[in-house]
């Protein structure tokens, strides 16, 4: 071999797949991070799919994906399987009902508190729109929908209602937040509760048609004030979560799950998105986690655990 070929070895570039499933709430940041890392290391490929938090935690631990999308919070259990977590970004489920809903003018205007959203999914005492308005003549009965499959939302939205669980919250189940949203977008008596990037259209900024946000009676006093008004666009609703004024939970961190401490690629990536990621996340609709969080999570990574 002519000596003029030796060269210093370059940086090995880095390549593979990265399978990655769970919960819809993180799916369209997934997409964009995936997006932007290929243009990166064009050699990584991923598979990425949404079928809630149960299932992204199932297939972690199974060994059939690489990395899940957890959107609640990882129990004791889930640690002893191995369930290695790092949260990533922040988002929030919202109550939902149909545009054309009777009561809608008066919801806007009251909003409903946390404990008539109680008495709506937990003891069943409000059945009516009438009950929930406190407009007695309205007599159209409140048709509520939940998630049929194991999910962060319904977990999330369980506990802000009274530290209930997914199981507990009454409903009709419909599978996945796409599902979700569809069935309140065509029932005008519908109730249900979205991902805010579900909720939400990414284009428009707006609710997305055929839906509106019911606002939370934070201090129960039978009216929306303008401190609790935040749900006209997308970018209002992320600002109240950044600044505390929308309540956790219903607000949550989002967390990627592996088996075991992330490695070769996996962990190039989750570091990546605790780094360079973070600049796509407010345009994405989602919330930067405070930094005190994001470096626990970079020291996650980092750490021989």
């Amino acid at each position: 071999m002519p000596s003029g070929d030796a060269q210093t070895p370059a940086v090995e570039e880095l390549e593979g797949t990265i399978r990655i499933s769970g919960a819809f709430a993180m799916y369209p940041m997934m997409l964009i991070w995936s997006e932007e890392y290929r243009t990166l290391h064009p050699k990584v490929k991923f598979d990425i799919s949404a079928g809630g938090a149960g299932k992204g935690m199932a297939d972690t631990l199974g060994g059939l994906v690489d990395i899940g999308m957890v959107s609640r919070a990882i129990t004791p259990a889930e640690e002893e399987k191995g369930a290695y977590w790092i949260a990533v970004t922040k988002d929030a489920v919202v109550p939902t009902v149909n545009s054309n809903n009777p009561a809608l003018a008066q919801l806007k205007k009251s909003g409903l508190t946390r404990d008539e959203f109680e008495q709506i999914y937990i003891t069943g005492t409000i059945r009516t729109w009438g009950q929930a308005t406190g407009e007695t003549s309205n007599n159209d009965k409140i048709n509520v929908y939940t998630r049929s499959d194991a999910a962060g939302a319904p977990e999330t939205w369980a506990k802000y209602l009274g530290n209930y669980t997914q199981e507990e919250l009454k409903g009709v189940g419909v599978n996945g937040d796409p599902g979700l949203a569809e069935a309140v977008r065509q029932d005008k008596l519908g109730i249900g509760y979205n991902n805010v990037n579900f909720a939400y259209n990414l284009n428009s900024r707006k609710p997305v048609e055929g839906i509106e946000i019911i606002p939370l009676d934070l201090n129960e006093n039978g009216k929306i004030d303008p401190e609790e008004n935040f749900y006209g666009t997308l970018d209002e609703i992320v600002e109240a979560i950044g600044n505390d004024k929308f309540p956790s939970p219903p607000a949550r961190d989002l967390n990627l799950v592996t088996k075991g401490k992330p490695t070769g690629i996996e962990e190039d990536f989750i570091k990546w998105i605790l780094t360079d990621g973070q600049k796509f996340i407010p345009e994405s609709g989602y919330i930067v986690l405070p930094q005190d969080k994001i470096n626990e999570g970079i020291e996650k990574v980092d750490s021989s655990a």
